[in-house]
């Protein structure tokens, strides 16, 4: 399996404390910098992104949540009298 070209570019302005920081945890996996920034940057997007797309539930939470799905949406005379009015000029 070939690894992908590296094509895109970041720079980064970090503090010297930041920077020696990384630096040692770098050198304590074996990797270089660039590579410890890009695996750690990934690992926390994957987080921020699957919170936004995956919930879990258990059980009893799931049965009251697919119940809610099912039940037929209520009219919201608000709403409707809202989404009818005509836009401002």
């Amino acid at each position: 399996m070939s690894t992908p070209t590296k094509t895109g570019r970041r720079n980064l302005r970090v503090s010297p404390a930041d920077d020696a920081l990384v630096s040692q945890a770098a050198d304590a996996v074996g990797e270089s910098v660039s590579e410890f920034f890009v695996q750690s940057a990934r690992a926390r997007a994957e987080l921020v992104l699957a919170d936004r797309r995956e919930f879990a539930l258990d059980a009893d939470a799931w049965e009251v949540f697919a119940a809610a799905l099912d039940r037929p949406a209520e009219v919201n005379p608000a709403v409707v009298d809202l989404l009818r009015r005509r836009r401002p000029a």
